[in-house]
């Protein structure tokens, strides 16, 4: 794996043991910035296809993406009685 240059971001590059396509990951981290960090069924549907990879993936993904978002910002890595 590449070492990341300081303000890079290759956050949740891989879904399980399947490493994501750039376009991929704009895709999602695109949705989690500005659309939701929690996307209802409809939402997570949509998210998928635009990405092409399945619900279990993208929902995989936005679970450990969240994960990873908590930590950053000082907080739990479970969602608890914290809304983010």
């Amino acid at each position: 794996m590449q070492r990341s240059k300081p303000g890079e971001h290759h956050s949740m590059a891989s879904v399980g043991q399947c490493a994501l396509a750039e376009e991929q990951l704009r895709v999602l981290e695109e949705n989690f910035t500005k659309v939701t960090k929690h996307p209802d069924q409809v939402t997570l549907v949509l998210i998928a296809a635009e990405a092409g990879l399945t619900e279990e993936e993208t929902a995989k993904w936005f679970r450990m993406r969240n994960a990873q978002w908590r930590q950053a910002e000082g907080l739990p890595a479970e969602l608890g009685s914290v809304k983010d």
